[in-house]
């Protein structure tokens, strides 16, 4: 039964990932018609916002301890970052603690500055062309920002840890009303599945709940007619570009203490996550989700030892098996709408 529950949870909070970057994904499929295939790379740059915060705030400046000395007796020379200066040791160290909480604001505008101009600058050339040239160019400039992050990061992984209060594990069995110590779990894994779930709760109720929401599903519905009534539609949907591309990179940022940040995570995560879109039903929010959380849980249970052990080399084509059962059975995907792709 451990074991069993440890899988669940594990499986959430896979799919919250995924989640979160397939429903980016179907946001911008569902509003610009754009098969997007640079989106992992928003992931990847949403990730390394952490890391650059976390640089910044660790930049130092060398002091003298009169109360330490060296092995000759002279007073010790330390690195204090400059946060620690200004704020006091306190103040400063906790500020460099929490790094990566902190990096969302740091994202927010970046990735929403980024997306505008990946919209503008490249991909609204691309809205009337085939879905094959939109996946060729997006899939080329994931490369290029793929390699530019290389270029100034390294290609080695960057440690980025999560804030102190927040490492080690928890006993969830006793929240479960299980006997105490049965089911241990990090805590950050559990920070990450409650965020994925509040930025998802809040993207759905934007859409239905405020007026730019609702002219932005009338116009993924029908935009010619939401263009006959002198709605500027092109104008909100290039908005919608820029919050998926924030929710992508939000995704990325408090993904960091669980997988440390290298240049090639984004296109690892965006070929699983469009596969979501696609078991879920293109252009299908709900289905992008809940296909999310579904293949996440499958592929946990799947990397079991005693299910590997049975079938070697599971784990890794769980996704695509299930995704082809699914796709026989239900060619527009679990909660696709009819005439999506189907030209």
């Amino acid at each position: 039964m451990d074991a069993i529950l440890i899988q669940i949870l594990n499986g959430l909070d896979k799919g919250s990932a995924y989640a979160l970057i397939a429903l980016g994904l179907t946001l911008i499929f569902g509003t610009l018609g754009v098969v997007n295939f640079a989106h992992g790379a928003l992931f990847m740059i949403g990730a390394f916002c952490a890391v650059t915060l976390q640089k910044i705030l660790t930049i130092s400046v060398t002091t003298i301890d009169p109360e330490r000395t060296d092995f000759l007796g002279n007073p010790l020379k330390v690195q204090t970052p400059y946060v620690e200066n200004w704020f006091g040791p306190e103040i400063g160290a906790a500020i460099v603690d929490w790094a990566v909480p902190l990096a969302i604001v740091l994202a927010i505008p970046v990735m929403v500055l980024v997306g505008f101009v990946m919209e503008r600058g490249l991909i609204k050339h691309f809205y009337k062309r085939p879905h094959s040239d939109q996946i060729l160019v997006t899939f080329g400039l994931a490369i290029v920002l793929q390699e530019i992050i290389k270029y100034f990061y390294g290609a080695n992984p960057i440690p980025t840890p999560a804030p102190s209060a927040f490492r080690g594990s928890l006993d969830i069995g006793v929240w479960l009303g299980f006997d105490p110590f049965t089911i241990i779990y990090p805590y950050w894994r559990l920070v990450y599945f409650f965020f994925a779930g509040t930025i998802i709760t809040g993207v759905f109720a934007f859409l239905q709940f405020t007026t730019f929401g609702m002219v932005v599903r009338a116009g993924m519905a029908d935009r010619e007619t939401v263009g006959l009534l002198g709605i500027d539609i092109d104008k909100r949907f290039t908005l919608m570009f820029g919050l998926a591309a924030a929710v992508a990179g939000l995704a990325g940022v408090m993904y960091t203490p669980i997988l440390s940040p290298n240049y090639h995570m984004g296109m690892d995560f965006l070929v699983l996550s469009f596969v979501v879109v696609v078991v879920g039903g293109m252009g299908s929010l709900p289905g992008a989700v809940l296909a999310g959380f579904l293949l996440g849980i499958l592929q946990s249970f799947a990397s079991m030892n005693e299910v590997k052990s049975l079938l070697p080399g599971i784990d890794q084509i769980i996704i695509y098996l299930v995704a082809i059962v699914i796709l026989l059975t239900r060619p527009r995907g679990l909660m696709g709408r009819r005439g999506v792709m189907e030209d």
